[in-house]
């Protein structure tokens, strides 16, 4: 996920695992000897690293990795090249350190690989982060009015509340700017992606209506409930 020089020739690693979640290790001599890490130690990489905790330290040693996969798609387009950076970033605030998270890790591959292969391009990052954002616990309620509790049929025009992570009905809460109207189709569709099903990938389409209506709620949502903005989110929007 990250790498960074470390002392005269050891690298910094900043890796994710399905088992153990997001960890930090240092690749000793990695900077003098490739031979250990032939192409490995790059951003976005899927490896086979060997690795072990050192002692009294929160860093892991690594001794040693394969490539798997480099996702060379990835570098080809700045935007390509900024959709994934996102990605990692998101992942970096939904996943805590040492804390075991296959799910999302199977997310991220998947996008990486449907990016690279230049599959679905503008709709990857939209199903990473509805799909990683509800695996973090931060699924949108689309179920029923936040404020009356009135059941969502899905028929009619539902409106967004941020602070709520929910819908409410055109009775409980009219349109603002901060308050933005979700369609039936672009309800449904994000109840798809919440789904968490990684076959979403591939079976969903999602309208350019969809798309246009769907990225500003995902941004209040994510901005309200994260409290932060993403650096990358600047550059994408």
């Amino acid at each position: 996920m990250r790498v960074k020089e470390f002392g005269e020739s050891d690298i910094l690693v900043t890796f994710f695992t399905p088992d153990l979640g997001r960890l930090k290790g240092v690749a000793k001599g990695a900077r003098r000897s490739r031979k250990r890490f032939v192409n490995c130690l790059d951003i976005f990489n899927l490896v086979n690293l060997e690795y072990s905790r050192k002692r009294k330290s929160d860093l892991y040693l690594i001794s040693s990795g394969k490539l798997i996969d480099a996702y060379p798609g990835l570098r080809t387009d700045f935007s390509i090249l900024l959709k994934a950076s996102y990605m990692i970033e998101l992942t970096e605030i939904l996943s805590p350190w040492e804390l075991p998270d296959p799910d999302i890790f199977e997310i991220l591959k998947k996008s990486f690989h449907m990016l690279s292969e230049g599959i679905k391009g503008d709709l990857i990052p939209i199903i990473f982060e509805v799909m990683a954002m509800s695996h973090g616990g931060y699924s949108i309620n689309l179920e029923r009015c936040c404020i009356c509790g009135r059941t969502y049929t899905g028929e009619g025009t539902a409106v967004f509340k941020p602070d709520k992570g929910g819908i409410a009905c055109m009775r409980c809460q009219p349109v603002t700017a901060l308050n933005p109207k979700m369609s039936p189709d672009t309800v449904n569709i994000t109840r798809l992606m919440q789904s968490k099903s990684i076959m979403i990938f591939d079976q969903i389409n999602i309208p350019d209506e969809v798309i246009s209506e769907i990225r500003p709620i995902l941004k209040l949502h994510r901005e309200y409930h994260l409290g932060q903005r993403l650096k990358t989110a600047n550059y994408l929007e």
